[in-house]
């Protein structure tokens, strides 16, 4: 039983050690806070006890986290069986005993078996919250579907329960439930966000969809799972190629407004570890705040105040209208390119705009951009990478002139 709590454990230590909290932003009184809103436990399809993953990204220094499991809230009584076989084996449980105390785990026997009790996010909260150090955000992912095309909308800072939509067509369906989303938010009076989900998961979503989205504007650039095809195929857009193809049109033809990106973990695997697994630490996101509370970093996302990470760090972001500089906070011994990517001509969507390897890098607007976006790019590899080959990289929101 210990030797299985150590090979999780080390195997979640290999990750921690390129995760370092960020620092405030230079200059300011704001914080950057970094955080995952997707991540899937024993309440839907992931293989991790709530405390058992909550416990991960406390120890890998986080400062945010949203449980976001499928079409369901971790609220009410709900008791998950103890199988040799399945998702909680009687070792697991043994290791949540060991880590957290025999007090703190519930189990009964059944006619059917033995049982374990998970927690719900109030008992979270108060085994893990902390005012300014760790926050607990409630979130879902709202699963949809069309006619087997997979629509995915991550609900962040919700009360209550929304249930799939439906709709008559794809576009459709992500709009209702997008909808649905912003809908709770007006009717409770607290910021609601909604991001889409792994547009490339099952070849679900078109950039032509993700650019019709109206009700947020917000969507997944990187996916730590490794089956949503991120980097696309000779037949499909990769998912930063659909950023910038979706910008192109919202800010033409669809007159919508800027698109932001974010970065999730989406793990479902927190004992397996690996290249065929999909485990934490891989995706995140680092928003700029006064406080760690979920209606200011809701709010802060909303005005663009945040980037998406796989392992780039910065220092600071700075747009006056006409330059855009980004500070890198650098690690001894490591490179690191920034390109300035947009759109100049609507039929050449995602031009490389300016590349350097300075240190802060800074882009200075010509006036005729319809964007412009930045991609930081490390020579250090990511510890356990979504894909082979993957370097630690981060991705700054979109500005316009």
């Amino acid at each position: 039983m210990r030797r299985i709590y150590l090979i999780a454990l080390v195997a979640g230590l290999t990750v921690l050690a390129s995760l370092q909290a960020p620092a405030p932003a230079t200059g300011s009184e704001t914080h950057w806070w970094r955080g995952n809103t997707h991540t899937h436990s024993l309440w839907s399809d992931g293989d991790g006890a709530p405390e058992w993953i909550t416990d991960w990204y406390v120890k890998a220094d986080y400062d945010f986290l949203m449980l976001s499991d499928h079409n369901i809230l971790s609220q009410g009584e709900r008791w998950f069986a103890i199988t040799e076989n399945g998702r909680l084996t009687p070792a697991r449980v043994e290791v949540l005993v060991e880590l957290f105390g025999s007090d703190a785990v519930e189990v009964r026997e059944t006619d059917k078996g033995r049982e374990m009790r998970l927690k719900t996010l109030a008992d979270l909260r108060k085994q893990f919250e902390s005012p300014g150090e760790f926050l607990l955000i409630q979130g879902e992912e709202v699963t949809d579907s069309f006619e087997g095309k997979p629509v995915h909308i991550n609900g962040v800072n919700l009360d209550e329960l929304i249930e799939p939509q439906g709709g008559t067509s794809v576009r459709d369906t992500m709009n209702r439930n997008v909808d649905a989303i912003a809908a709770q938010g007006e009717r409770l009076g607290q910021p609601t966000l909604a991001h889409i989900n792994h547009p490339n998961f099952g070849w679900g979503l078109t950039w032509q969809d993700v650019a019709a989205v109206t009700g947020d504007n917000f969507f997944e650039v990187y996916n730590g799972h490794t089956g949503v095809r991120n980097q696309g195929d000779p037949e499909h857009v990769s998912t930063e190629e659909l950023w910038d193809r979706a910008l192109t049109l919202r800010l033409t033809e669809l007159e919508l407004g800027l698109l932001y990106g974010v970065a999730t973990d989406d793990a479902h695997n927190y004992w397996k570890w690996g290249a065929k697994a999909h485990n934490p630490g891989r995706g995140w996101v680092v928003v700029r705040s006064e406080k760690l509370e979920a209606d200011a970093i809701v709010a802060a996302m909303q005005r663009g105040d945040f980037y998406a990470s796989s392992g780039v760090e910065l220092d600071d972001i700075q747009f006056d209208g006409k330059s855009y500089t980004i500070d890198i906070r650098g690690a001894e011994g490591v490179t690191y390119t920034t390109r300035f990517i947009g759109t100049r001509n609507a039929d050449e969507p995602g031009a490389l705009l300016a590349s350097t390897d300075e240190n802060p890098a800074v882009y200075e607007l010509r006036g005729d951009e319809l964007y412009v976006r930045a991609v930081v790019t490390s020579s250090q590899d990511h510890s356990n990478p979504y894909a082979a080959g993957d370097k630690q990289t981060a991705w700054v929101q979109p500005v316009r002139p």
